[in-house]
């Protein structure tokens, strides 16, 4: 390791605390390792919101190593991780510099990084070199264009390479952009230790019930038009009509709370929806192996948030141009669709995302290289369309048939041998 810190991250008037939508962000991928890890927080404050968040996303056997953005800072961080009790003090350690920290699982950033793009860059090579083989690095910077500021577009660069994942946090002070970024490969049985994730850009309506952040958007443009129509037309009520639908626009974008099945042989429905088809079948976009091909075609009624079957590693993903027939018909096997390949421990997985009559956008946020637990949120189909899961034939027995019912992330449709 160097013997030299790397300077903290830091705003164009020093450290600058980040708010707790973003602390939540920032530390998603520590609070949701269910394995046995160490981490390292960098460039915090006392009494930081980032901090809070990393210590509550410790389990029993977990450590944490914390570097104060200022030397003489430790004092008054030693004094707050104490104020915490022995269970806490007992797995949280002080240091002075960056240079007396260990090699760590995941490290994160407790304030944005601001500046020029090279100093961006010469910042994030000092914190790869404290990471073991797939850590990830959590690291946010203000939520601007990135032609405003050199850090950021220098993290959209990096995310290009190396994302794993990120979020928006609008609804914070400041606003961010979160960046995961994982420089070397990690195992493929590392994703059975993992959690769903849940992205903090999505908005809770109740304990149970999200609305995605498409929706969000979706009913704001609706809203939008409503306002501009009656302010060009105050004595039509015409702006009715997208003042009424931004209700079922945002419904069409709800995200719920689902319980994943915790039994290490269950393979869960990708998405909401009927069962079209169970059958053996060979798909030359993926090889001479024979899957089982689970199809669900999902109405506009149904949750369209898509969810991994299985957990595993992103190792591919690519889209296939074709049609838009209806996605409850033979020849939606030919639509347009997008395919992401899973490594697992059984073997290859794949969900196909497929458009239909009416969908024609496909939400992909699973980059190659990250890790999805089962029954993570990767992605979502805007109105009605067909999930296919693709499972290793001589690996798996299904348990489900044609017209059953499926809820993503929650319905047992197979099971490994």
């Amino acid at each position: 390791m160097s013997n030299s810190p790397v300077p903290p991250a830091s705003g164009p008037r020093g450290p600058v605390d980040l708010g707790d939508r973003a602390a939540r962000a920032l530390t998603a991928e520590l609070a949701r390792d269910n394995a046995e890890k160490h981490a390292l927080l960098v460039g915090t404050t006392p009494g930081s919101t980032v901090l809070g968040a990393a210590i509550d996303g410790l389990l029993p056997g977990d450590t944490l190593t914390v570097v104060p953005a200022e030397g003489e800072q430790a004092a008054g961080l030693r004094s707050e991780v104490d104020s915490h009790g022995s269970w806490v003090s007992e797995r949280v350690r002080v240091v002075d510099t960056l240079a007396a920290a260990d090699p760590t699982d995941h490290l994160i950033v407790a304030t944005a990084l601001a500046g020029s793009g090279d100093d961006a860059r010469t910042t994030i090579d000092g914190y790869a070199k404290y990471l073991t083989e797939g850590g990830v690095l959590s690291v946010a910077t203000p939520a601007l264009p990135a032609s405003t500021s050199g850090a950021a577009a220098e993290l959209d660069r990096q995310a290009a390479l190396f994302g794993v994942g990120g979020d928006l946090v609008l609804r914070n002070v400041p606003p961010v952009r979160v960046h995961r970024l994982r420089f070397t490969a990690a195992a493929t049985a590392r994703a059975d230790k993992l959690g769903p994730a849940m992205r903090t850009s999505s908005v809770a309506l109740t304990r149970g019930m999200h609305i995605d952040s498409n929706g969000v958007a979706a009913a704001a443009i609706a809203l939008g038009l409503a306002a501009a129509t009656r302010a060009a037309r105050p004595k039509s009520r015409l702006w009715l009509l997208p003042a009424l639908a931004a209700v079922p626009v945002a419904a069409f974008f709800r995200d719920p709370q689902r319980d994943t099945p915790e039994d290490p042989t269950a393979v869960v429905a990708a998405s909401d929806g009927r069962v079209l088809s169970v059958e053996r079948v060979r798909d030359a976009r993926l090889g001479a192996t024979e899957f089982l091909r689970i199809a669900v075609f999902l109405s506009i009624l149904d949750v369209h948030v898509n969810r991994a079957p299985v957990a595993g590693r992103v190792t591919d993903h690519f889209v296939v141009d074709g049609g838009f027939a209806a996605a409850m018909k033979p020849a939606a096997e030919h639509n347009v669709a997008a395919y992401t390949v899973l490594d697992t421990t059984h073997g290859r997985v794949v969900v196909a995302q497929r458009t239909g009559m009416v969908a024609r956008r496909i939400v992909h946020r699973a980059p190659v290289g990250a890790l999805l637990a089962k029954g993570e949120r990767f992605g979502l189909i805007r109105f009605g369309s067909r999930t296919d899961v693709y499972l290793p034939a001589e690996s798996a027995d299904a348990l489900v048939g044609p017209g059953d019912r499926v809820a993503g992330g929650a319905s047992v449709i197979a099971r490994w041998r």
